[in-house]
């Protein structure tokens, strides 16, 4: 194969993404923003957002000029052939440059959201085919800006520098910058969100975007800000950790270099595939929106098979990495679907919770969360059976090769990634269409129509939640590989990595890797509650000193509730970066590069579990509040009504801080250590 033709590949390919990005965004902003009530609202949302996202790049300037620092003077540091301060300074470049681009697709995507928000409810006035087409374009100029910033990075410095390490240090960048992203937008969103929803719904009574509640704008930019940027930032980062992952096994386990590169031919075929695929997400007037995104899913799957297909078939490519791809892709849409059976109204889980809500909040959380609970079985199945596969069937065919088939399959589940992104993001966009057609006292249809809409979109944020957490677990079991031939490489007396469980060291780095993703979860949401309770009582407060807001004559002060938000989004940030960056280089300096291991192997295990419950019983408990809101069981009001509120409530933190940061999360602990392996290796104090 020649790798500089896959390489101008991929950055044509990228291009190609961004250039059809571009051409849907000037198709959007040309449609209508309705009347001067629908634009003033939306720009209220539109300037919370910008300054939102500009206080928290700037902090975030701050922390990757100080880690670049630390890389240069760590790596400068290091002797052998590739020590030197030239080698610490390409490094931390790489690094700086990753977080960059990630922070881009976060911003493209929240520049197209706020646009396309206003839009949608106003399309929404002529149906639910025009606004739904025009939110999922509007999700898809976000997604093929993703993953064209994403290939165009890595072919760069893989071009520049032909060492996947560099690639390395650039997805350590888009990690760490996705995990502050997501986590900081998380916290913002559900801050907002459940201040609106308690004192707006359940104590006063009135509707969830009244413009008479002080904190609903600050629930949209919310939407904005974590769902959308903090999403973007998430998937380019897991999108570039699973094939910088597959790239490291490929260099240190072969001596051809195709296998290096070769997962970023899989991306390029990747890329091809969604651009063709979101062609395809239509839906006709009386159908329903969540089965045209799962239909744009599965045949976007089906064109990157049989590109795949026609790549191997052509090329020296062996069958086994054709083989690994397709059960990477297989196996994400059946997880996929796993998530939308247990968040889908269609199906038992929130039709259930729905029903026992007449009984009260306890039994609404105690059904929700034991949905959750039994959602994690088939899934951990299907990433067990993926890892299994994946692996005997290229160890099969390429004798010594599993691991790396592994790598493979996960970066196969991802290569979709253009995709997978147009429909998570679609569900903010529509969201917020909602609320801004509540907010300008458009027609109760055009609500009912947007609901619609909003439904499909939370089953379809559960479905690609699942597909990344998935593919987490598969890329950190190939990044803990690639840390092994890392730390083994860099070490004087390692010749591999000894996970003896009868080791009171190995012992110690599990127990400490799996109290790692419980404990920041519990950070993200003790963060959410206590900046919630503040803005609970702001709310209050306005309420009692100022009558006339629920009276309809005198407006809120939003920006105090945004501001709120703001700022305890950014000032709870601190704990859980440290935890993603700080704990696996200490475990690795004082107990051993071997005991980092161990602690990698716990935070895996709990973290996807962790994930995949949280993601799940929150996308459950806001249908069954949805299912509510249509009329059934007493409808809006009732006492169902009031339960699955609270349920949602819980559900908020679960679904939309904690439980998509943790897969976030894992992969940041893993790329640490690996990035850092030779440092760690060099001076642990117990080696």
């Amino acid at each position: 194969m020649n790798q500089t033709l896959w390489l101008i590949a991929a950055i044509v390919m990228g291009i190609a993404a961004l250039a059809a990005a571009a051409v849907m965004y000037k198709r959007i902003v040309a449609e209508s923003a309705g009347n001067e009530r629908s634009k003033q609202v939306a720009g209220w949302i539109e300037e919370g957002a910008e300054s939102y996202l500009k206080k928290l790049y700037s902090a975030l300037i701050l922390v990757a000029g100080v880690l670049s620092v630390v890389i240069a003077v760590a790596f400068g540091s290091q002797g052998g052939e590739k020590g030197g301060l030239m080698h610490g300074i390409e490094m931390a470049i790489c690094f700086v440059v990753g977080a960059a681009f990630a922070a881009i697709a976060g911003y493209i995507g929240m520049m197209i959201a706020v646009k396309a928000n206003v839009r949608t409810a106003v399309a929404a006035q002529k149906g639910l085919v025009p606004a739904f087409r025009l939110s999922f374009d509007a999700g898809t100029v976000m997604g093929l800006a993703t993953v064209g910033v994403a290939v165009i990075g890595m072919a760069v410095i893989y071009w520049i520098f032909g060492d996947p390490s560099y690639v390395l240090g650039f997805s350590f960048g888009a990690s760490t910058l996705a995990l502050l992203a997501k986590a900081g937008g998380g916290i913002f969103t559900k801050t907002a969100d459940i201040a609106a929803d308690l004192v707006g719904k359940v104590e006063v009574g009135i509707p969830e975007d009244d413009p008479r509640n002080p904190a609903v704008i600050a629930d949209n930019v919310g939407d904005n800000v974590g769902d959308v940027a903090g999403t973007g930032a998430d998937i380019f980062d897991s999108y570039v950790a699973s094939t910088v992952a597959a790239m490291l096994l490929g260099a240190s386990m072969f001596s051809d270099p195709m296998y290096a590169f070769l997962p970023l031919v899989v991306c390029v075929i990747g890329v091809a595939a969604s651009l063709i695929g979101v062609q395809f997400v239509r839906v006709k007037e009386g159908g329903k929106p969540g089965t045209a995104l799962n239909m744009g899913t599965i045949l976007t799957c089906v064109f990157l098979a049989a590109g795949m297909l026609v790549v191997v078939a052509l090329t020296a490519i062996p069958w086994a990495i054709f083989y690994a791809t397709l059960i990477g892709l297989i196996t994400g849409v059946l997880i996929g679907f796993v998530s939308d059976y247990y968040t889908s109204d269609e199906h038992k889980p929130v039709l259930e919770t729905a029903r026992v809500s007449g009984s009260g909040s306890a039994v609404n959380i105690i059904t929700g969360f034991s949905y959750g609970l039994v959602s994690v079985i088939p899934s951990v199945i299907g990433i067990v059976v993926a890892t299994l596969a994946s692996y005997f069937v290229t160890e099969a065919l390429m004798p010594g090769s599993g691991i790396y088939g592994i790598g493979i399959a996960a970066v196969g589940m991802l290569s979709v990634s253009g995709m997978i992104v147009s429909s998570d993001a679609y569900g903010p966009i529509v969201d917020n269409a909602r609320g801004i057609a509540e907010m300008a006292g458009m027609e109760e249809d055009v609500i009912v129509t947007c609901d619609k809409l909003d439904a499909a979109g939370n089953t379809a944020k559960a479905i690609t939640k699942g597909f990344s957490i998935s593919a987490a677990a598969l890329t950190v079991l190939a990044i803990f590989h690639a840390y092994g031939e890392e730390v083994v490489a860099a070490s004087a007396t390692l010749t591999k990595l000894n996970m003896d469980l009868a080791s009171p060291l190995i012992i110690a780095g599990v127990f400490l890797g799996a109290i790692a993703p419980p404990l920041f979860s519990a950070l993200l949401m003790l963060s959410v509650t206590r900046n919630a309770f503040d803005m609970i009582e702001e709310v209050r407060g306005q309420f009692r000193d100022d009558p006339g807001i629920l009276a309809g004559t005198s407006l809120p002060d939003y920006a105090k509730c945004v501001g709120m938000a703001a700022h305890g989004a950014l000032r709870s940030l601190i704990g859980p970066a440290f935890i993603a960056i700080g704990a696996p280089l200490g475990v690795g300096l004082l107990l051993g590069p071997e005991a980092l291991g161990a602690f990698l192997g716990g935070a895996i295990i709990t973290g996807v579990i962790l994930a995949l419950l949280m993601t799940n019983a929150g996308g459950l408990w806001d249908n069954a509040k949805k299912f509510v809101e249509t009329g059934q069981y007493g409808g809006k009001g009732s006492e169902a009504h009031k339960a699955a509120v609270v349920g949602d409530t819980v559900g908020d933190p679960f679904k939309d801080t904690a439980g998509p940061s943790l897969n976030t999360l894992i992969t940041v602990m893993s790329l640490a250590a690996s990035f850092f392996a030779p440092v760690i290796a060099t001076l642990s104090l117990m080696k």
